[in-house]
């Protein structure tokens, strides 16, 4: 009897990520709710002799230092030798926003590690992988998975017990405003009080959890006015101009509610897609009366999460 020819599988030596943006929080849901966006940063990495990581160019040497922690952690947990590469970041994500680029670059390396490895770790494993990188899930696991996802972690250790993931439709758009103003998380985190009056906690949960709910069930409408947050945005909206304005501003022109999306600077309003223009222009010209210039996007979800969409 002749037995099959078992062939392995060609490692590729060139891996191309499209890694979505996110929104996190969604109001109340700190650290813990967020949902893919339909705006992309694709991560490259071309297999090198060497150890460590490289740029493909001058303006990807930024992104190094955060590569080589992702690299190290992903090592670890697949138990593949280390490999070199060159990696290249290109994309509309912008840095600093509230729109999660820290996660498209985390997910691409681990991603694009996974294929040029051959190690086989599933969507779970990276999802697992990314929070732990992240420190929390809220834009780690809609950048991987998609959809709006909803993410428990050990209240002890932080790691990911589990997410509910639920595909949003074209019936919802997410009118994102980006003013030219910067704000990293490690401050928009040091701003944060470490204890708060207990009925801010209340009246927090009370509307994280109805947001969940009109998500879920597909009760859109619903959303109108519904959250409203006191864990995190009364600290940092006062450090963005016109953010909580533009917020206002989005829903005063027909959005169904809004929030600080992530740490910012950005705001999001969800809108149906028949006011999303009316919404930005109400967004944009709230920024533009406090002396700053926002850049709009109408973004719908993005329910696939990460794709490789080269390999060579």
């Amino acid at each position: 009897m002749k037995l099959p020819v078992l062939r392995s599988r060609r490692l590729p030596a060139e891996v191309t990520v499209r890694v979505p943006g996110s929104t996190s929080n969604c109001g109340a849901g700190f650290d813990s709710l967020g949902m893919a966006l339909s705006i992309y940063n694709e991560i490259t990495l071309t297999r090198g002799d060497w150890r460590g990581s490289r740029p493909g160019a001058a303006s990807d040497t930024h992104g190094l230092d955060m590569a080589d922690e992702a690299a190290g952690l992903f090592f670890v947990r697949a138990g593949v030798e280390e490999i070199g590469y060159t990696l290249a970041i290109r994309g509309e994500v912008p840095m600093s926003r509230g729109l999660g680029s820290s996660v498209t670059l985390r997910a691409g390396v681990v991603a694009g590690l996974n294929e040029l490895t051959g190690a086989k770790l599933s969507k779970d494993d990276l999802c697992s992988l990314v929070t732990q990188l992240e420190g929390h899930p809220d834009n780690a696991t809609p950048a991987v998975i998609g959809g709006f996802c909803v993410a428990r972690c050990d209240a002890s250790t932080g790691e990911l017990l589990g997410v509910l993931r639920k595909p949003i439709g074209k019936e919802l758009c997410f009118v994102v405003a980006s003013p030219n103003q910067e704000l990293e998380t490690k401050k928009a985190r040091g701003i944060l009080p470490k204890e708060l009056p207990y009925f801010d906690a209340v009246k927090s949960v009370n509307s994280a959890t109805y947001v969940v709910a009109a998500f879920l069930t597909g009760e859109y409408d619903r959303l109108r006015h519904a959250v409203k947050d006191f864990l995190h945005e009364p600290y940092r909206l006062p450090l963005i101009p016109g953010a909580k304005p533009a917020i206002e501003a989005g829903v005063a022109a027909g959005a169904l509610t809004g929030w600080l999306s992530g740490s910012g600077s950005s705001v999001l309003c969800v809108a149906r897609p028949k006011d999303a223009a009316k919404v930005g222009r109400a967004m944009a010209a709230a920024f533009t009366a406090h002396k700053l210039t926002a850049t709009v996007h109408a973004l719908y979800a993005d329910n696939d999460g990460l794709k490789i969409v080269k390999r060579g």
